[in-house]
C-alpha cells in the first residue's frame, strides 16, 4: 500500500493553518500522450478558505528505467473550451522503474469557476544519466479534449 509522503501532508496542513481542508467539487482530468513514460492518477484538488487550491496526485513511472525528473502541467479551460490558464511545475525527483510516488502542486492559476475544466498531465521527462528529454505537446491534447462536443 502506498502512503502519502509526510512532506506533502505537512505542506497541505501548513497551507490550511486553522482552516478546514476539503476536497474541491472541481474534478480534474488526466491528459496523457500515448507514449508518456509517466502516468498521473488519483488526482484530487483540495481547498481551504483564503488559500489557493492544492493538487495532490500520484505519479507512476511506466518504464523499466529510473527517471531523474519530470514536469507536470495543469490547464484550466472555460466552459467554451478556451484556455484560461496554464501552470507548469517540476514533479517528484527520481522515480525508480515502475515506482509510484505522491506529490502536490499549489495551483496559482487565478479564479477557477465551477464551470471550468481542469486537466493535468506530464509533458516531459528525463532518464537518469541522460541529457535527452522525452517531450509531448500536451497543450494540443488538452485543447482537443476541452473542445465542447456538439449536442
Amino acid at each position: 500500500m502506498m502512503k502519502l509522503a509526510p512532506a506533502v501532508v505537512a505542506s497541505v496542513l501548513v497551507l490550511a493553518g486553522d482552516q478546514p481542508i476539503r476536497a474541491a467539487d472541481q474534478p480534474i482530468e488526466v491528459v496523457q500522450a500515448p507514449d508518456s513514460p509517466v502516468r498521473l492518477d488519483r488526482l484530487t484538488v483540495f481547498t481551504t478558505n483564503g488559500a489557493p487550491p492544492v493538487l495532490l496526485y500520484a505519479a507512476t513511472n511506466l518504464t523499466e528505467t529510473e527517471l531523474d525528473q519530470f514536469t507536470v502541467t495543469v490547464f484550466v479551460f472555460d466552459a467554451e473550451g478556451r484556455l484560461k490558464a496554464r501552470q507548469v511545475a517540476p514533479g517528484r525527483r527520481t522515480l525508480e522503474a515502475r515506482e509510484t510516488k505522491f506529490s502536490s502542486m499549489v495551483l496559482d492559476v487565478g479564479t477557477i469557476a465551477p464551470t471550468d475544466r481542469l486537466m493535468a498531465g506530464v509533458d516531459q521527462a528525463q532518464r537518469v544519466d541522460s541529457d535527452q528529454w522525452w517531450r509531448a505537446d500536451l497543450r494540443a491534447i488538452a485543447e482537443q479534449a476541452a473542445t465542447p462536443r456538439p449536442r
